[in-house]
C-alpha cells in the first residue's frame, strides 16, 4: 500500500504486525511520520502562529471481537469482577512435549505414582491485576488437535476428553506471585502448582507399556496427548474480587511432572512448555449491567465518560474540528491530553502505556499505529503528541477519522482503563492544544 506521499517523510514509529503484536495493538501496515513543522518554529514566529485549546471532542468506544492470541508472550489465567467493568476471565490452552524422546521407563509394575503437577511460572512480582488471593481451579484434557502455525483468537475454545483432572479437594489454590514456594525443600521461583489425578499419569505408562511409539517422537505424543485447557471457576464471585495472573509458558519451570517411585528410587519425568508448543489465552468479558456497554458505539453516552480494556473496548476521540485547520497551515506542535479516573493505589491502575492508532477508511477495522504515550500518575492523564498526525489532516493526506486508544499490552493482559469524557462531571477533561502557524 502507499500512504501519503506528498512530502519527505521519517520513519519513526512502526508497529510490527508479528512481534509486537501482542505488545502493542493490531495494525495492518507501516505508518510513517510526517516531519513538517517538527522543530521548526522560531520563538520570534510566535506572535505570527495561532494557538488553541478549544476544540470540541467526541468520545466514545468500540468493541473489538476478533482478537488473535496465539502464542503470547506469557498465558494469563484467573478472574476479577470488576465494579466498573463486570466479569473478565482468562483461560490458557497449551501443548506438551516430551521431555526427552524414547524414556525408558523399564518395569512399569514396580512404578508407583507419587503425584502428578502441572507447574506455571508466574512472570515477576507484579505480574497480575487486580487482587491476589484464592480462586478454584480445573483442568481439562483437550479432545482437539492444536497447530503451531494455525492462528487462534480469544473467542476460540477447545473440546475437552474427560472430566476435571484436579485432585478432589486441592481446587482451591492462592494465587500470589509473592508466594514462597518450595519443592523437595528446595526454595525456587514463585509458581502456580496444580495437582492433578495421578490416573491420568498412569495412564502414560500404559500407553509406554503397549510399545505403541507414542513416546519415540513429538509428533506421535501430541497425537496421543492433544494438550490442556486450564482455567478457573470462580462461580459467585464477588464485585471487586479475583484478578487475573500472567504466566511465563516458555520458562523451563513450567511444566507438566510426574512424581513417581519405582524399586524405592524417587524419579521424575518432565512435559515441557517450550516455544514450539502452540498455546492460546481464551478470554470471556460481560460487560451487561455496566455502563461501559452503553458507551460502546454510542457516541452520546461516551461523552461523560468512556472506556479503554484489553481484549475488549478501545477508546475513541473525534475531533471534528481538525477539518477546519487551513489547510496551508504548519502545525508545530499538537498535544491531546486525556485525563482518567483512578485513586492511587487503587488495585484497578491504567495502563502504564497505551497504543495509539488511525484507520485509513471510516469505521475500518484495520489499525495503524502511530504512536504510544506513558500514564503520568501525578497528573492522572496520558499526553499524547499528534502533531504528524493533524498536518496530514491538514494536507489532505490522512482521514479524520478519530484517534484509537488502547493498553499497551491490549492482547495479553487484563487492564482496563476509565477516561472523563468532555462532559464529565469531574474537574479535569479531555483537551488538545495546539499551535500552527500560517504562511
Amino acid at each position: 500500500m502507499n500512504y501519503i506521499q506528498n512530502f519527505s517523510w521519517r520513519k519513526v514509529f512502526i508497529l510490527s504486525a508479528t512481534f509486537l503484536l501482542y505488545f502493542f495493538l493490531f495494525v495492518g501496515c507501516k505508518k510513517k511520520e510526517n516531519t513538517i513543522g517538527q522543530n521548526s518554529i522560531d520563538q520570534n514566529e510566535l506572535l505570527n502562529s495561532a494557538t488553541t485549546d478549544t476544540f470540541d471532542i467526541i468520545s466514545f468506544s468500540y468493541l473489538n471481537d476478533s482478537i488473535i492470541s496465539d502464542n503470547p508472550p506469557f498465558g494469563i489465567l484467573g478472574s476479577y469482577n470488576d465494579p466498573k467493568f463486570g466479569l473478565f476471565n482468562s483461560e490458557i490452552y497449551t501443548q506438551f512435549r516430551l521431555s526427552g524422546l524414547s524414556p525408558q521407563f523399564g518395569d512399569i509394575s514396580s512404578i508407583v505414582v507419587d503425584s502428578f503437577v502441572l507447574a506455571l511460572e508466574y512472570v515477576g512480582g507484579t505480574s497480575f491485576y487486580g487482587d491476589v488471593g484464592n480462586q478454584i481451579f480445573e483442568v481439562y484434557e483437550i479432545n482437539e488437535d492444536l497447530f503451531i502455525d494455525s492462528t487462534y483468537y480469544s473467542s476460540d475454545t477447545k473440546t475437552h476428553l474427560g472430566g476435571n483432572l484436579v485432585v478432589p479437594g486441592m481446587e482451591t489454590l492462592n494465587m500470589d506471585p509473592n508466594n514462597i514456594t518450595v519443592v523437595d525443600n528446595d526454595t525456587i521461583d514463585t509458581q502456580l502448582r496444580i495437582h492433578l489425578d495421578k490416573t491420568k499419569a498412569e495412564d502414560f505408562f500404559t500407553e509406554y507399556s503397549l510399545s505403541t511409539g507414542t513416546f519415540d517422537d513429538n509428533n506421535s505424543f501430541l497425537t496421543y496427548f492433544k494438550g490442556l485447557n486450564i482455567k478457573t471457576n470462580n462461580f459467585g464471585q464477588s464485585s471487586d474480587q479475583g484478578g487475573v495472573f500472567y504466566f511465563n509458558l516458555s520458562d523451563p519451570a513450567s511444566k507438566l511432572t510426574i512424581y513417581y517411585t519405582q524399586d524405592g528410587d524417587q524419579k521424575t519425568y518432565d512435559f515441557l512448555i517450550n516455544s514450539s508448543c502452540a498455546d492460546f489465552n481464551h478470554v470471556d468479558i460481560d460487560n451487561s449491567m455496566h455502563n461501559v456497554s452503553n458507551v460502546i458505539n454510542d457516541t452520546i453516552s461516551g461523552q461523560l465518560e468512556y472506556y479503554a480494556q484489553s481484549f475488549g473496548a478501545r477508546a475513541v476521540i473525534r475531533i471534528p474540528g481538525l477539518d477546519d485547520i487551513p489547510s496551508n497551515a504548519i502545525v508545530h506542535s499538537a498535544t491531546l491530553i486525556l485525563p482518567v479516573q483512578y485513586q492511587t493505589g487503587s488495585k484497578y491502575m491504567p495502563s502504564s502505556n497505551v497504543s495509539i492508532a488511525i484507520t485509513e477508511v471510516e469505521g475500518d477495522s484495520q489499525l495503524f499505529g502511530i504512536g504510544s504515550a506513558q500514564y503520568n500518575d501525578y497528573k492522572k492523564n496520558y499526553e499524547i503528541d499528534i502533531r504528524a498526525y493533524i498536518q496530514s489532516i491538514v494536507t489532505n493526506t490522512t482521514g479524520n477519522y478519530g484517534i484509537i486508544i488502547s493498553p499497551i499490552l491490549y492482547n495479553t493482559s487484563a487492564e482496563r482503563i476509565i477516561f472523563n469524557g468532555p462532559n464529565t462531571n469531574n474537574k479535569e477533561k479531555p483537551r488538545l492544544k495546539i499551535i500552527y502557524t500560517e504562511f
